[in-house]
């Protein structure tokens, strides 16, 4: 087991409290018991607690990739401390006693076995053309009161919406400011959590009290969002109510913007699921969603076959955050036997449940950079036809090739090879940072052909298209200037 060290258990870790507190455990000799299966996959013991019983704790390494942790501690984390202490103590080099793994988990590995093989056999039929796809039952009942539901919380929403444009953003008041927090409250009884999201981002952006200006120009275009919003929404659910067996929208991201949380088995049976991927991040970002309530962990990866830039988001509601894990930057490359891809257009959320790891090498980076679109007409062109759509992403990311970084009278530019510009905005959009402070302090040389993953922002006082370069791409390494 010598790759369980202190820096992989600290990567389980779901915060520096936990992994604190686990390594206290093993200082104050916490541990009563400890000991070690014969073939070295399994740990597990009993640690001293607030009762008179002692916790019983076990780390399952039978999958060195995703070990599983298990306790009898009330704690909601996992890892919770004990399991930790339990690693940590291993990692330290203390004595563990050569035991046979306990009937309890013998038999939940015999029942996790029993699962995989059945998963896979049916999987092995259905690429064999043996047996159909399991398809999900939908109860039409339930489907149809939920509709109903949803509709009449669209309804609602429109009205708001029109209200405010009519009354005028000039015209809002702390009153009205509360009467829209009441109303998105109220939404939460129509199954719409997306659309109730969306509603206090508005509200949000109504009480910010710096450079108003700009708040309302957000707002302007946030309310745009809600009514169309309203409108498909209700459009797509009146075509589902009155064929409840239609399938569900999977080229978009509609589903989700109304509140639907899809389902690995969901995007199994809709066949959004890639095989034998290879991704590798090129950034990542840890923001706050206020509007949601949640921490959210977002990292952009790179398929390292079709060059499509995909995110994944780690969310953390505020209530539980301590108790989840937080994820950080990822510096290998992921393989995957499953991609599970997100309905959506753009960059595609994505998921996996097993995966494999390796170092990431010069010549990835090489192919990265392959990968990247030499054309800014082209991806221009992409971006603008996206965004037109209102319920679209507002920041497409993008991979692109660049000639040069360079700074002009109006600012830093990248230029390809046929001499066309990307501008650059002036301040980040997702972070604080002045790239003008950042970009003078790298090597020339990775300003010079090159790649660069960039985030697109219409400006809509100007009109025209800025980017914020997330990372920049050599044949030796990635840059991130997004932190």
């Amino acid at each position: 087991m010598n790759f369980l060290t202190e820096a992989f258990i600290d990567h389980l870790a779901p915060n520096a409290g936990a992994m604190k507190n686990g390594r206290d455990l093993v200082k104050k000799n916490s541990f009563q018991v400890l000991r070690i299966t014969e073939d070295r996959s399994l740990l597990f013991g009993e640690c001293k607690g607030s009762g008179k019983q002692p916790y019983r704790c076990s780390v399952d390494f039978i999958q060195q990739e995703s070990p599983v942790s298990r306790c009898s501690c009330p704690s909601r984390q996992f890892p919770c401390k004990h399991a930790l202490g339990l690693m940590y103590a291993f990692a330290l080099g203390k004595p563990f006693e050569q035991a046979e793994i306990p009937e309890d988990i013998a038999e939940k590995r015999e029942k996790a076995e029993k699962r995989e093989e059945k998963k896979k056999e049916a999987e092995s039929a259905e690429a064999r053309g043996d047996a159909p796809p399991a398809k999900r039952k939908v109860n039409k009942s339930a489907l149809t009161k939920k509709i109903n539901a949803q509709m009449e919380g669209l309804s609602l929403l429109e009205k708001l919406v029109l209200q405010t444009v009519q009354n005028g953003l000039g015209g809002i008041d702390k009153q009205t400011l509360r009467l829209l927090e009441d109303q998105a409250k109220q939404l939460g009884n129509y199954y719409i959590p997306g659309a109730q999201a969306e509603l206090k981002e508005l509200a949000l952006l109504l009480t910010e009290e710096d450079n108003r200006e700009a708040a309302y120009t957000r707002a302007m275009e946030q309310l745009i969002r809600l009514y169309a919003l309203a409108r498909k929404g209700r459009s797509y659910l009146e075509q589902r109510l009155a064929d409840p067996d239609s399938p569900q929208d999977t080229e978009t991201a509609l589903e989700e913007l109304l509140g639907h949380a899809w389902q690995l088995a969901e995007l199994r049976e809709l066949g959004r699921v890639k095989r034998d991927a290879e991704l590798l991040q090129l950034s990542f970002l840890s923001y706050t969603d206020t509007a949601r309530g949640e921490y959210v962990d977002a990292g952009w990866w790179v398929d390292l076959q079709d060059g499509n830039v995909h995110i994944t988001r780690h969310l953390r509601p505020f209530r539980a955050a301590k108790a989840i894990k937080e994820e950080d930057t990822f510096h290998a490359v992921i393989q995957t036997e499953e991609l599970f891809i997100y309905p959506g257009d753009g960059n595609a959320r994505v998921r996996w449940e097993k995966t494999k790891q390796r170092d990431a090498s010069n010549a990835d980076y090489s192919t990265v950079k392959s990968l990247a679109a030499a054309s800014y007409p082209d991806v221009v062109k992409a971006v603008k036809n996206g965004i037109k759509n209102p319920l679209s992403d507002r920041n497409p990311v993008k991979l692109v090739a660049f000639e040069a970084i360079e700074k002009t009278e109006e600012g830093y530019v990248l230029r390809d090879a046929q001499g066309k510009y990307l501008p650059v905005a002036s301040t980040m959009i997702t972070a604080p940072q002045r790239l003008e402070e950042i970009l003078p302090l790298l090597p020339a040389d990775d300003l010079k052909k090159q790649a660069a993953l960039v985030m697109f922002r219409h400006d809509v006082d100007t009109g025209r298209l800025e980017v914020q370069p997330m990372s920049i791409i050599t044949e030796r390494r990635i840059i991130r200037l997004l932190y």
